[in-house]
């Protein structure tokens, strides 16, 4: 079973950036997918971002897109959320999921980290 552990989130201003760290361990994880999904109070968990740990990648069609970019560092079995111009709107847990298959769908998803909080005041 592979257990992911995000870091990196916390209190933000408006305009400003910040790089969420979701590590990986306890399975064959160089084979999985990993993704990025954001949770605001009150709304429903939502895609943000997914990569092969052979680089393909894909994206949300909302906002975000064009302000954030997803890497991966296969070393160090660990994948990354890069966030530019953030908007109070972007205020959300942010959690880390793996599986088998790209996806942009929860449901997709078999694995899970506790997430980290991202604030992003105005």
């Amino acid at each position: 079973q592979v257990q992911l552990v995000e870091s990196g989130g916390g209190l933000v201003r408006a305009g400003g950036s910040l790089r969420l760290s979701c590590a990986a361990s306890g399975g064959t994880f160089s084979r999985y997918v990993m993704a990025w999904f954001r949770q605001a109070p009150g709304k429903k968990r939502e895609f943000v971002a997914a990569i092969t740990w052979s680089g393909y990648r894909t994206t949300s069609v909302d906002s975000v897109k064009g302000r954030i970019s997803i890497f991966r560092d296969n070393t160090k079995n660990t994948v990354y959320l890069q966030m530019n111009s953030l908007k109070p709107e972007d205020t959300a847990v942010y959690y880390c999921a793996a599986d088998e298959a790209i996806s942009t769908g929860e449901s997709g998803y078999t694995y899970w980290g506790q997430g980290t909080q991202v604030i992003v005041s105005s």
